[in-house]
């Protein structure tokens, strides 16, 4: 069972992005995510928000 809120280590993981990128662009309000106290956390809708910025058309020929 997937937890409801996933850690930094974990979201990255499913992202396939390094944790500092994550934790970099969380601090920045750059991508989705929440505070649990003072501990980061990204829910399932969070990490599908940020494929979907993410989420490139494919490249034409120069």
């Amino acid at each position: 069972m997937v937890p409801l809120l996933l850690t930094v280590e974990q979201a990255s993981g499913l992202l396939q992005v390094r944790p500092s990128w994550l934790r970099r662009k969380a601090a920045a309000r750059a991508v989705p995510c929440r505070y649990v106290g003072k501990h980061l956390r990204f829910s399932r809708a969070d990490l599908d928000a940020i494929a979907a910025m993410s989420a490139q058309g494919p490249r034409g020929s120069r």
